[in-house]
């Protein structure tokens, strides 16, 4: 039996390296010769588009593969069940966290924003708002990444006739097999460039919107970011330990900052999806678990959107002069954050949707808009962070309901084998 042949430091981590060092190169960019910050913006335009042509396809032909594979619908029902439960309870548990921090540190204490009357937009009914979220009204409008959760919901139909017509062994199964494998080869070619890609997005973003993230709103940055920090370092490795135990939380921390770095760059949970992809297959979980968890993940697993909602119905609060106290205030608060991060799309700053929502089912004036926006702008980085590299904790979370206790152990124990 050969050798196993151990990773040396670079193999493991260069691309993070290379990844992180391009982010702080083009931040650096931004903040002091602001004119080429705005020059390199096609770079990394590019390197994003790159990424969101692929998302649509990697969201389709993954779930449709996985889904369309298995001969056992009841672990397809297993997984499905699994995934939602997760979304749910790492959900609440985000608002929990939330709402303790707010009444500990009000966002917008000592705050003084002169009012703007804006027009918010006619808000949705619920009605409408759940049909649009489920579905479209034409076919050609599932290839749009804004549709994410339609395309989805297609996907897994889709999937369950493939299988009910001869899953892998029918021309169909084998084509989506075939291509989901030239897919993921395309997501490593692109990511070749992502140091340069990430570098140059970001130069932009902060020449662009440096000064305006400073002032008024900067209080509320304190509240935030420190508060996603906190849920990053205590609750992720929580979930780890639930998944895989001490060996979960040590793989969690090995693979998730590629991820994390990823989804902070681009503010994109779906341009992030490449990248957890590649980070679950390290770690061991299985394709079935991870094709339908990361892209479902993408629209319904917004941890760090929930936490963003309830600091920016807080700040309303405090900026009108009402009390947020109440356990019906913070039920509706839970609610309507949950809804809103519900509705967010997985392109970058997430949409106004969630804004509108949360505007119009707290009777907020119409002036309240253009304020929640400018929130919504300066928590998405850290906010998206934590909703997509919440996806890969989500998949192992997924994968202990699924396999059992010891899954990540026969996972490792496969992978040397594979290896020897």
């Amino acid at each position: 039996m050969a050798t196993i042949e151990k990773k040396s430091f670079w193999q493991q981590y260069g691309s993070l390296i290379l990844i992180l060092g391009g982010i702080i190169v083009g931040a650096l960019i931004g903040a002091f010769a602001p004119s080429v910050g705005t020059t390199i913006k096609p770079i990394g335009d590019i390197f994003l588009n790159l990424l969101f042509t692929i998302v649509v396809p990697l969201v389709f032909v993954s779930i449709a593969s996985a889904v369309g594979s298995m001969a056992n619908m009841k672990r397809l029902g297993k997984i499905l069940g699994s995934t939602i439960g997760t979304f749910i309870f790492t959900g609440l548990i985000a608002a929990a966290c939330v709402l303790i921090w707010v009444n500990l540190f009000s966002p917008s204490a000592g705050t003084n924003i002169d009012m703007t009357v804006t027009e918010a937009g006619e808000a949705k009914t619920a009605a409408e708002l759940l049909v649009s979220s489920l579905t479209v009204s034409d076919f050609s409008d599932l290839w749009d990444k804004s549709n994410m959760l339609p395309l989805i919901i297609f996907a897994i139909i889709f999937g369950f006739c493939v299988s009910a017509c001869g899953g892998d062994e029918s021309p169909m199964g084998k084509l989506l097999n075939n291509l989901n494998d030239i897919i993921m080869k395309f997501v490593g070619v692109i990511m070749l460039v992502a140091p340069l890609g990430l570098g140059a997005y970001f130069a932009n973003l902060v020449a662009t919107y440096g000064p305006e993230i400073v002032g008024d709103y900067g209080r509320s940055m304190l509240v935030y970011y420190p508060l996603c920090a906190l849920y990053f370092i205590i609750f992720f490795p929580l979930y780890a330990f639930l998944a895989g135990g001490k060996q979960g939380v040590k793989v969690m921390f090995k693979h998730i900052f590629r991820p994390a770095i990823t989804a902070f760059a681009t503010q994109s949970s779906a341009a992030t999806i490449p990248v957890n992809k590649e980070a679950c297959d390290s770690i061991g979980v299985p394709e079935d678990v991870s094709d339908l968890v990361l892209p479902m993940g993408c629209t319904m697993h917004m941890d760090g959107s929930v936490l963003s909602s309830i600091v920016k119905i807080a700040f309303l609060y405090g900026i009108f002069d009402m009390q947020f106290t109440g356990v019906e205030t913070y039920a509706m608060a839970i609610i309507v954050a949950i809804l809103s991060a519900f509705v967010l799309s997985g392109a970058p700053g997430g949409g106004l949707v969630g804004e509108m929502l949360i505007v119009s089912m707290f009777n907020f004036p119409a002036e309240a808009f253009p304020i929640i926006a400018t929130l919504g702008f300066i928590f998405d980085p850290a906010a998206t962070c934590l909703n997509s590299s919440g996806d890969t904790i989500a998949s192992m979370m997924v994968t202990r309901i699924v396999e059992g206790k010891d899954w990540l152990m026969k996972a490792m124990a496969a992978k040397k084998t594979e290896q020897a």
